[in-house]
């Protein structure tokens, strides 16, 4: 019950801010995916802030806060690299 909750409070938030911004929902298509996007590139600010404040580099810090995955998705083609990840790290 908690998530929805919060979801329903980010909601509110985001909201607001369109209606400072004068944009009124339903959001033309791409006002509303460049606030998707928006949306998914914050989730990754704190984890990727955490990695390199404990002096990893740019590129390090968003593959081990798995960053790119989490915003880009499953995309074509790369199932089979995810699944040997997943086996290394197993191993390891």
């Amino acid at each position: 019950m908690k998530i929805y909750l919060l979801s329903l409070g980010a909601g509110i938030l985001v909201g607001i801010i369109y209606s400072l911004l004068n944009v009124r929902s339903p959001a033309p298509p791409i006002v509303a995916l460049v606030g998707l996007f928006g949306i998914l590139v914050g989730e990754q600010v704190i984890p990727v802030g955490r990695q390199l404040l404990s002096g990893t580099a740019f590129s390090s810090a968003c593959s081990k806060a798995h960053a790119i995955s989490h915003i880009f998705g499953q995309l074509p083609g790369r199932q089979v690299a995810a699944q040997d990840e997943s086996e290394k790290e197993k191993r390891s």
